[in-house]
């Protein structure tokens, strides 16, 4: 079987995750992706290599329905130093490799991909504290939710070894809720609306 991770183009790795997924036809792919923008002969299209440009929605709606990130699609991520091979791409992206996409199209900060402007620098810095503080959001929950249930068992055992110093359960939610209290200052003085989701 044909691996998606290192096929030299869109359409053929369309194609192979279509078949790594147990999905026969494009009319069988076609038929799990709803709005009608992509059709059984759109991805005829597109896996044979007539069509190699795809709108932002075909492309997502495509990923979805094979259960893959768009970045699979997008480039050969089983050859990370090899360069881009996607069709009409403007002058920048000569010689970029997939690992320099991958950062690029991800926003990290320490990818293989360089900033080159102080806007780009703080977008990315934005994104990354951004990621950061989804994180730390599941963070607490997970913690407050494990301090509830020692709180519990201290309260039926009466105080136990869970009541010791070096519980940590704590002092852990405490970091994390400090941390957040940051970022969400940092983002918000940004320009970001965090309204109802730090909470």
């Amino acid at each position: 079987m044909t691996d998606f991770r290192t096929e030299t183009s869109i359409g053929t790795r369309i194609q192979a995750v279509r078949k790594h997924r147990g999905i026969r036809t494009t009319k069988e792919l076609a038929d799990k992706i709803p709005g009608g923008n992509v059709t059984e002969a759109v991805l005829q299209n597109i896996e044979a290599g007539r069509k190699s440009d795809l709108s932002v929605s075909q492309l997502l709606n495509i990923a979805n329905a094979l259960s893959v990130s768009p970045l699979f699609l997008l480039a050969p991520v089983g050859h990370p130093t090899s360069t881009l091979d996607l069709p009409n791409l403007g002058d920048a992206f000569d010689g970029m490799t997939v690992l320099e996409f991958d950062a690029w199209v991800s926003g990290e900060t320490d990818g293989a991909y360089r900033w080159t402007t102080t806007d780009e620098r703080s977008e990315r810095s934005e994104l990354q504290a951004m990621r950061e503080l989804d994180g730390l959001i599941r963070e607490r929950k997970r913690l407050a939710s494990n301090l509830e249930v020692e709180a519990s068992l201290d309260a039926l055992h009466g105080e136990s070894e869970m009541g010791q110093p070096w519980n940590t359960t704590a002092a852990r939610l405490e970091e994390a809720t400090r941390r957040i209290a940051q970022l969400s200052s940092y983002l918000t003085s940004a320009g970001w609306d965090l309204e109802g989701w730090t909470d």
